[in-house]
């Protein structure tokens, strides 16, 4: 192999950043998505009485579980600082955090180490 092919091949480190950060982004717009219906579903229920959907609430709640386990697991490969992995992982809690965080966090990986 030429060192021109060695040099375009990411590395193995690479290749699993690269995995963790794709599992991260689809399960913060997923939690992000979860929690907009289950803020819909409280407006709902407490606004206009409508009281159909108590599921709603417990699959935000196994989708933010699964959120906090991806997320830890990038935070982990990538080295980020406990206040910074903290405020990540929080960001599933608040309606549309989620969404401009994972943009920051991924602009931040993909420049170090995925470029």
């Amino acid at each position: 192999m030429t060192a021109e092919m060695t040099e375009n091949k990411p590395t193995q480190d690479q290749a699993r950043i690269a995995s963790a950060l794709t599992r991260y982004r689809f399960l913060a717009w997923t939690t992000g998505i979860w929690l907009l219906v289950l803020t819909t579903e409280v407006i709902a229920k407490y606004g206009f009485g409508v009281d159909n959907f108590g599921w709603v609430g417990i699959v935000h709640g196994w989708v933010y579980l699964v959120f906090l386990v991806v997320t830890a697991d990038l935070a982990v490969k990538v080295r980020w600082p406990a206040v910074k992995t903290i405020l990540t992982l929080l960001s599933g809690t608040i309606p549309f955090l989620s969404f401009f965080v994972e943009h920051i966090r991924t602009a931040e990986v993909k420049k170090r180490f995925l470029s």
